[in-house]
C-alpha cells in the first residue's frame, strides 16, 4: 500500500545555490506542528512566475521513503560532508499555498525575509508547489508585462504628466521594485495603483515598505511625499479613460494606510467623480477610521478591502499591533461599507497552521454573520511562519490544522454568497 503513494521528490539546496533532488525522499510540508509527506494530490506543477528560494540556517526535513521515517537531514545523503538547505516556493498571485516548506531551524537562523515559503517538490521533470488556485484572472501574470512594452508605456505617459511627482513614484514601483500593479497603470490595463500615505497607524510584524528594528529588511521604500489630489486624480482619470472595466486603488505596499491621508484623497476622488462615473475607485486599508471611510463612500468611494490576519482579537493585535484604533474599528468599517451599500472585501492574510485551525475557522465564520462581507482575497502572509506561530501560540493556543483546502471549501459552503479571488474586481463585477 506504501508503495502506491505517489509522493514527490524532495528538493533541496547547496551553498552555492544549486537546487536538485532527493531520489528515495519524499518532499514534506509543515503546517504549524503538523508534517506530512506530500502527494501528487496535495500539489500542482508550479505556477508559472513562481520563485524557488534556499532557506538559509535551516535543514531540511524529508521523509525517507524506503524507511517509512521523517528525517531531518544535516547533509547530502548522497555526499556526505555536502551541507544542504531547505528549498521554498514563493508562488504567482492567485495562488494560496496549502503547505509550508518543512525545516527545522539551527540555534543560530535568524529570522526569514518577507516571502510565503511554500512547500515544493519535483515530478517527472517539473516543480510541484503545495498551492490551492483561487482566481484564474491574468491581471499579474509577468508572461504579459514584457519590459520593453512597460518601458514603452512610461515614455508615453512622461509626456503627458512630466511633473506628476505620482507617475514619477509609479516608474520606480515598476521598473525598481518589479510591482506587477504599477506595471499594469504604464500598460493601460486593469488596476491601477495611488499610493498616497506615508504614514501609517499599524506596526504590522510583516510591513513591506517599514522595518524599523533592522532585523527585517523591508521589500520596497516607503513613499516619501503625500501627492496632491490634483496629482492622484491626473493619473486616475488617465487609467479610468483609457482602460475598460478599470479599477484604480489606493493602498498599496509602498505606503502607510490611505486612511491618514483622507485630506487628499476626499478631494482626489471628488475631482474625478465630477470628470466621470466611470471606473472603479478601491481603497485597500486596515479600517482603522470608519468615520473617515464613510465621508470618502460619500465622495464616491465604490469598495473597501480591509486587511485582516486573524477574526481573532489577540491574534490580530500580535501581528498589526494597532496604533489609536481596536478591532472594533475594524468591524465598524465593515458594518459602514454594508450600510452605505459599498462593495466590502476582507483581505485575508493566510498561514497553513493557523488559519486552518478549527479556532480561526470558528472566528472567522461567526464574524461573517455579524458582519457580512461581499468577497474574500485569499492572500499568503509574507513572513516567517514559525515565528508567525510562535507569535500567535502565545495569545492563542493553536488547534489541530484541518487543511488549507478543507478551511476555503468549507467556508464557500458556508457563504454561498460571497465571492472568493485575489484581486480587486470592478464594479461591473461586484454582483456577479
Amino acid at each position: 500500500m506504501q508503495n502506491r503513494i505517489k509522493y514527490i521528490t524532495a528538493v533541496v539546496c547547496n551553498k552555492a545555490g544549486e537546487i536538485f533532488d532527493l531520489d528515495g525522499y519524499a518532499a514534506m510540508g509543515m503546517s504549524g506542528a503538523s508534517l506530512v509527506p506530500l502527494t501528487l494530490d496535495d500539489t500542482m506543477n508550479m505556477p508559472f512566475g513562481g520563485e524557488l528560494m534556499l532557506m538559509p540556517d535551516r535543514k531540511p526535513v524529508v521523509y525517507n521513503i524506503r524507511r517509512h521515517r521523517m528525517e531531518i537531514l544535516t547533509e547530502n545523503p548522497f555526499k556526505p560532508g555536502e551541507p544542504i538547505f531547505p528549498v521554498a516556493a514563493f508562488n504567482s498571485p492567485g495562488y494560496v499555498i496549502s503547505f509550508v516548506s518543512a525545516y527545522e531551524e539551527n540555534r543560530t537562523a535568524g529570522i526569514l525575509p518577507l516571502f510565503s515559503y511554500g512547500a515544493v517538490g519535483w515530478h517527472n521533470n517539473k516543480f510541484r508547489s503545495a498551492v490551492i488556485l483561487v482566481d484564474r484572472e491574468k491581471r499579474q501574470d509577468l508572461r504579459r508585462m514584457k519590459p520593453e512594452n512597460v518601458m514603452a508605456g512610461i515614455r508615453s505617459i512622461q509626456k503627458k504628466m512630466p511633473h506628476n511627482r505620482l507617475e514619477a513614484h509609479l516608474e520606480k514601483c515598476a521598473m525598481e521594485y518589479g510591482c506587477p500593479a504599477a506595471k499594469n497603470f504604464f500598460l493601460g490595463r486593469y488596476e491601477a495603483p495611488l499610493p498616497t500615505s506615508p504614514q501609517c497607524n499599524a506596526r504590522c510584524l510583516g510591513c513591506l515598505s517599514l522595518q524599523k528594528t533592522g532585523e527585517i529588511s523591508h521589500s520596497q521604500e516607503r513613499i516619501a511625499f503625500q501627492p496632491t489630489a490634483e496629482e492622484i486624480a491626473q493619473v486616475a482619470l488617465f487609467h479610468i479613460e483609457r482602460v475598460k472595466q478599470s479599477v484604480v486603488s489606493f493602498g498599496q505596499g509602498c505606503e502607510g494606510d490611505p486612511l491618514l491621508a483622507a485630506e487628499v484623497i476626499e478631494p482626489a476622488i471628488k475631482e474625478i467623480r465630477s470628470k466621470t462615473r466611470r471606473g472603479t475607485i478601491n481603497i485597500n486599508t486596515n479600517g482603522s477610521r470608519p468615520g473617515i471611510l464613510a465621508a470618502l463612500f460619500d465622495a464616491g468611494l465604490d469598495s473597501v478591502r480591509i486587511s485582516l490576519n486573524s477574526f481573532r482579537i489577540p491574534c490580530y493585535d500580535a501581528y498589526f499591533r494597532p496604533k489609536g484604533y481596536a478591532f472594533d474599528d475594524v468591524m465598524k468599517s465593515i458594518e459602514t461599507a454594508r450600510i452605505k451599500k459599498k462593495f466590502v472585501s476582507v483581505n485575508y492574510l493566510n498561514c497553513p497552521g493557523f488559519t486552518d485551525t478549527p479556532e480561526e475557522f470558528d472566528a472567522l465564520s461567526e464574524r461573517m454573520r455579524a458582519y457580512p462581507v461581499n468577497m474574500i482575497q485569499w492572500r499568503n502572509l509574507n513572513f516567517d511562519p514559525k515565528r508567525y506561530w510562535k507569535i500567535t501560540s502565545a495569545v492563542s493556543r493553536p488547534g489541530t490544522p484541518m487543511g488549507m483546502h478543507r478551511i476555503i471549501s468549507r467556508i464557500k459552503n458556508s457563504f454561498p454568497d460571497v465571492k472568493y479571488g485575489y484581486f480587486n474586481p470592478p464594479k461591473e463585477k461586484f454582483w456577479i
